[in-house]
């Protein structure tokens, strides 16, 4: 997050959470907070860093952005 009252900063959180709220939230009742809690993990490390490309990082994902950053700076080093 950025300064306060930067509303780019709060436009990205306010999309993270709707797509959260639509794909784990409101998806089923959770009886325990530690169900939603791993529910919630599992949705953010297989889809949300995994699956979901992004047009900032060149339509990759994060983790393959990571991936070839870190490996580009292993090279360089």
């Amino acid at each position: 997050m950025g300064r306060v009252g930067a509303a780019g900063d709060n436009a990205a959180m306010e999309s993270f959470f709707s797509l959260l709220q639509n794909n784990v939230l409101n998806r089923r009742s959770w009886t325990t907070r530690e169900d939603l809690r791993i529910a919630i993990i599992t949705w953010i490390e297989r889809t949300y860093h995994r699956r979901r490309r992004q047009a900032r990082l060149g339509r990759l994902t994060p983790v393959d952005f990571e991936t070839i950053m870190t490996n580009t700076v292993d090279l360089a080093a």
